[in-house]
């Protein structure tokens, strides 16, 4: 049997919920790839209140709670216009994060937001989806590739003093 989803959009009050599921996502996702110290610098400041509450506030960004059965299971960012974290034009809109918890992988939920993601760019026009992978995580890499994103190019991606690298990827909607 299926289990219930739903996604619900977050308002600024919900910045706590937000910080505690993107921090557990993030280290689940990149911690064993980063020393502690880098991991605890980068997060300390990529999801510290004021920031959060800032993306939260901005018109351009939205961000929304995947929920199976009533718990948070994740969630989406998505960027337009100046929220964008590269300068990719009107007609595109950024998936900036899709963060699933660890005990919700595998379960679809990434294609339920890349889904999402398409609809808001459909309804609101715009003819292409991107988003930044880190060039070592292969089965986001694959994830994406299979839903028809290409690569584009690439940007420097900063944990702290460490210069890593994102590719940056494409789908034409």
């Amino acid at each position: 049997m299926t289990k219930k989803r739903s996604l619900v959009r977050l308002r600024v009050q919900d910045w706590q919920e937000l910080q505690k599921i993107s921090i557990e996502t993030y280290s689940d996702t990149f911690g064993p790839y980063n020393s502690p110290e880098i991991m605890q610098a980068y997060l300390t400041t990529a999801y510290e209140a004021k920031k959060l509450q800032g993306e939260l506030e901005n018109p351009n960004s939205q961000f929304y709670f995947v929920k199976v059965e009533q718990e948070v299971a994740g969630y989406l960012k998505i960027n337009v216009g100046d929220a964008q974290t590269e300068t990719m034009g009107p007609e595109s809109l950024e998936v900036e994060r899709i963060y699933i918890r660890p005990p919700f992988k595998q379960q679809g939920l990434g294609t339920y937001l890349i889904g999402k993601a398409e609809q808001i760019a459909n309804a609101q026009h715009k003819t292409k989806l991107w988003l930044g992978v880190w060039e070592h995580n292969e089965p986001a890499k694959h994830f994406y590739e299979k839903l028809g994103f290409h690569r584009i190019g690439q940007h420097s991606f900063f944990m702290g003093d460490d210069e890593q690298t994102d590719y940056l990827m494409e789908k034409k909607l």
